[in-house]
């Protein structure tokens, strides 16, 4: 399954997983060390505990391209015909 790191509480992560956006707190040390807000992640959720965390490289940098992409959008304004 993927989740997203939402932010940082303490020794927590907040994880906002599937469409429903929930929100789950995970341990930062179950994290990879250079995990960050915004990273993407692929992770089991075995007996309603997360395992086999890894950072989801291609989903992270799509997500960045998207919302750059955006942003660019926004900046140039709305297009006149």
């Amino acid at each position: 399954m993927k989740a997203v790191i939402d932010r940082f509480e303490g020794d927590y992560a907040i994880l906002v997983i599937g469409e429903e956006e929930r929100q789950i707190n995970v341990l930062r040390s179950l994290l990879p060390k250079e995990a960050k807000e915004g990273h993407w992640l692929s992770l089991d959720i075995v007996g309603g505990e997360p395992h086999n965390i890894v950072i989801d490289e291609h989903e992270t940098d799509q997500v960045k391209k998207r919302i750059a992409d955006k942003m660019a959008a926004l900046r140039r304004g709305p297009e006149t015909g």
